[in-house]
């Protein structure tokens, strides 16, 4: 009996495309059609949970749009018509998960750092267009380090105009805890600015990973301090959800480990509190109750 497809299995598997990638995804409930910005693998964050090879060379270094745009062509062919269903390995995928969620620009690294990101946001709102999927929302996933940038703002009209949404990373409460969380040696402060004047421009979902080092999760005062933020950011625009997760496949690194889902059940709850709609996606399947 084959192994159904689940949110662990992360392969970008469909033909020999550079760009675009499909995958089932855990916080789509469906199939997310991915659009990598990054395939030179570099990123302006290190985060030690990241689940990319960056110790081998990239097979790309360029972004050619004209190949981005075919392919995501080709692929939103298939999932239009439903005939993604049928190529291995989808066709073990659950049956509702067999749904079209979203275009997610994710990948390699920061998608916002490309300099044709706003070019591309164009591209799929042709091709959304052209296969009759405008409830396919797009989606850009950040780390917000670059949402001050003019050229940034600018494209996100583009995403705005799509009725699409920001998925921007918010990990920690304290600058110490931020970047060890997230490999960086900027300040929480400029993530936090960010994500203030972007909120006064239209809704956010924020996505919080919480994870284990040598088998302790965040302090008590790295969550009270996390929440402060978010209390904070809601008074300058609409939270929509805050994603609380965990790591979903092995580290890369042995000292980490996912976040038992009671404690993110927790923290998911201490969000709600604040009024604020939050959703837990668990870490792999065979996660100890500990």
């Amino acid at each position: 009996m084959k192994r159904r497809l689940d949110f662990a299995d992360h392969r970008r598997a469909l033909g020999d495309n550079r760009y675009v990638y499909p995958v089932v995804s855990r916080r789509s409930k469906g199939l997310s059609i991915g659009v990598n910005l990054n395939p030179d693998k570099v990123c302006n964050f290190d985060c030690p949970y990241c689940q990319v090879d960056r110790s081998t060379p990239p097979a790309w270094r360029e972004v050619d749009l004209g190949v981005l745009e075919e392919e995501l062509d080709a692929l939103l062919e298939l999932a239009a018509s439903g005939q993604i269903w049928q190529h291995p390995p989808f066709e073990t995928a659950a049956p509702e998960l067999r749904r079209v969620n979203d275009i997610a620009f994710a990948g390699d690294g920061e998608p916002t750092t490309f300099k044709g990101f706003g070019a591309a946001l164009e591209i799929v709102e042709r091709l959304r267009d052209r296969h009759g999927l405008r409830a396919v929302q797009p989606v850009v996933l950040t780390n917000a380090t670059r949402l001050h940038r003019p050229e940034v703002q600018l494209a996100l009209r583009v995403l705005d105009r799509m009725d699409g949404r920001l998925w921007a990373k918010l990990d920690a409460g304290t600058d110490a805890y931020f970047q060890f969380v997230d490999g960086t040696k900027m300040s929480l402060k400029r993530i936090l600015d960010n994500l203030g004047d972007c909120l006064e421009q239209r809704p956010l979902v924020l996505q919080s990973m919480f994870l284990r080092l040598l088998g302790q999760g965040p302090s008590e005062h790295e969550i009270q301090r996390y929440l402060e933020h978010l209390a904070a950011l809601s008074r300058r625009g609409t939270i929509e959800l805050v994603q609380v997760y965990s790591i979903a496949r092995v580290p890369a690194r042995p000292v980490l480990d996912m976040l038992p889902t009671p404690a993110l059940e927790e923290i998911a709850a201490a969000v709600r509190s604040l009024g604020i709609p939050a959703e837990v996606y668990a870490g792999r399947p065979t996660e100890s109750p500990s």
